[in-house]
């Protein structure tokens, strides 16, 4: 059995001894394939040093958060792909549009979202999206731009079913996590009519702690719980959501 991780940011522990036990209690719990998103430039470095520490274990992303856009989000593009040079990347993420913390940048959200998604055209990469407050608009894009080229994971899926068959109707995989779990989030309901072919599987960590340590930093590990709440709502055996969802990860990053 085996279980991928398709969006952590494991690297914001910078300890190293710190790491070792985290992905001990990963490779414990059957998670062996963890794909780490970067999300500005001055992460760039610290991803890279995890993935070769565990070249096995870890697959890097490169990309400009959208909570990272500022004024200067060419300049900071541009010291990514530098940073990027010559390296093996997986996809180009996490990219998007957020709307939860600021609007005032939806412009420039916009034009760098593009932008990389031109990128990962380019490279014949997927997209790893991040969208807050910001479906219509994220969507509008990803339907404007479709093409046999565009494809990749809705990280940290929370919409409704309509919006889940939306993003599958583009090509897209559906990215669930630790809010699946959430009693009153809704998620549960929408998870449980969505085909597993459709889904993968995340932590964000260490954000969106699943339940029973919600209020907690997240790990990778959590993971299993993640899918024990999948494999529930799907009333199938865990080892048929690892199966199933790490199928859909192998596709998606072609490893």
């Amino acid at each position: 059995m085996v279980f991928t991780d398709t969006h952590t940011h494991f690297y914001y522990e910078t300890d190293a001894g710190k790491q070792a036990e985290m992905l001990q209690r990963c490779l414990d719990n059957h998670i062996s394939r963890l794909f780490l998103p970067n999300v500005d430039a001055s992460s760039v470095e610290l991803m890279f040093n995890i993935v070769d520490r565990w070249p096995e274990n870890f697959f890097p992303m490169l990309g400009l958060h959208p909570c990272d856009v500022k004024a200067n989000w060419q300049n900071e593009i541009n010291k990514i792909k530098e940073a990027g040079a010559g390296r093996k990347i997986y996809a180009i993420g996490e990219i998007g549009i957020d709307l939860y913390w600021d609007k005032t940048l939806l412009d420039e959200q916009l034009q760098a979202f593009e932008l990389q998604i031109q990128w990962a055209k380019e490279l014949n990469l997927p997209i790893v999206i991040h969208c807050r407050d910001a479906f219509d608009e994220t969507y509008e894009v990803l339907q404007r731009l479709n093409d046999e080229k565009l494809r990749g994971i809705f990280h940290c899926f929370s919409g409704t079913v309509a919006q889940a068959h939306k993003v599958i109707e583009l090509g897209f995989y559906l990215g669930i996590g630790g809010v699946v779990t959430y009693k009153n989030a809704g998620l549960d309901k929408v998870v449980e009519q969505i085909d597993l072919k459709h889904l993968v599987l995340e932590t964000d960590s260490p954000y969106l702690t699943p339940v029973p340590f919600r209020g907690k930093p997240n790990e990778s590990s959590y993971l299993k719980y993640v899918a024990e709440k999948i494999a529930d709502l799907h009333r199938v055996d865990v080892a048929e959501v690892a199966r199933i969802t790490t199928e859909n990860s192998k596709v998606i990053f072609a490893i």
